[in-house]
């Protein structure tokens, strides 16, 4: 899961500059060639590949186990690419630094145990709400009203009311509380940016995160966090959905506006359910399908909205 820029809530942008342009010549000569709204569709198709194959895992792994190994992985590369200077840190720095990687931990935990309960489009699309809400937030304009009644509409379409329903209370519980979390992260991102140099700031998050998940997903996951084969998925679920979309989101925002950016990115609920169909069967009814476009939109018109004003 990557994160929206502050100064762009709806066009997500990877905070804290990985450093992973640094690749090889190589690498960097076959991104410059495809088109960086391509990038782009291939970042998100990568996040939700990776949360797919997350969501596979949890036949052998309970989700906080899974959460655990994604972390890891990605506080293992982060260290590699960009150590954490601790040296000269006031308490503030500390306070926003682990402020930040606790948010990190407690949004990636509550989305997988989402993902548990729900399906991917669903668990994303209502997720979604934290970054729209931080942009309508931010807003002044009265337009804005009708996004959040667009997607309000598209949770009331999605809660599982009566008893023949669906979807899981607790799924859409935990997958608000991701959403909130995301929009903390947005927030202390954005502090973090201003008090660490270069990456290092999440880096340090990304370490404190780890560190803070370690407990709960090596208690819950046991002696099968040490199978070679589950190991290896969960180095690709880090890949796919950190490493990988993080690298292409940073070199498409170099070559497209960032309000295009944006737009782009308000169809992942969309790529998510595209992608639970295909590769989960988790087949869709018409309401819910509405209720992700509805929340799609709602994110599509904030992101136009902001940039003609």
């Amino acid at each position: 899961m990557t994160a929206f820029a502050l100064d762009d809530p709806i066009g997500r942008e990877p905070i804290g500059r990985w450093g992973l342009s640094r690749q090889g010549s190589l690498l960097r000569a076959a991104a410059d060639s495809i088109p960086p709204s391509g990038l782009v569709l291939l970042g998100i198709f990568s996040v939700q590949l990776g949360a797919a194959f997350a969501k596979e895992l949890f036949a052998s792994l309970p989700p906080s186990a899974v959460v655990f190994l994604r972390i890891a992985a990605g506080a293992l590369i982060m260290g590699a690419i960009a150590r954490p200077k601790l040296k000269g840190l006031g308490w503030r720095d500390w306070a926003v630094g682990v402020g930040f990687g606790l948010t990190l931990a407690v949004m990636n935990l509550t989305f997988y145990e989402a993902l548990a309960r729900l399906p991917m489009g669903i668990a994303v699309a209502v997720e979604f709400l934290g970054p729209l809400g931080v942009a309508v937030a931010a807003s002044r304009r009265r337009i804005d009203l009708l996004w959040v009644g667009l997607a309000g509409l598209g949770v009331v379409l999605l809660a599982p009311w009566g008893e023949s329903a669906s979807v899981s209370w607790i799924g859409i519980g935990f997958a608000l509380v991701a959403g909130a979390c995301w929009a903390a992260y947005i927030l202390l991102s954005a502090a973090a940016g201003r008090r660490f140099p270069g990456t290092s700031g999440l880096s340090f998050a990304m370490i404190v995160s780890a560190v803070a998940i370690a407990p709960i997903g090596v208690t819950t996951g046991g002696a099968d966090l040490l199978q070679p084969e589950l190991l290896l998925i969960g180095l690709g679920v880090g890949l796919l959905s950190s490493v990988i979309p993080y690298s292409l989101e940073l070199q498409a925002l170099r070559r497209m506006p960032k309000h295009v950016f944006g737009i782009l990115m308000s169809m992942e609920p969309a790529a998510a359910a595209l992608i639970g169909v295909l590769l989960l069967g988790e087949i869709l009814h018409a309401q819910q399908w509405a209720a992700v476009i509805c929340i799609v939109a709602a994110s599509l018109g904030s992101t136009r909205v902001r940039k003609r004003s």
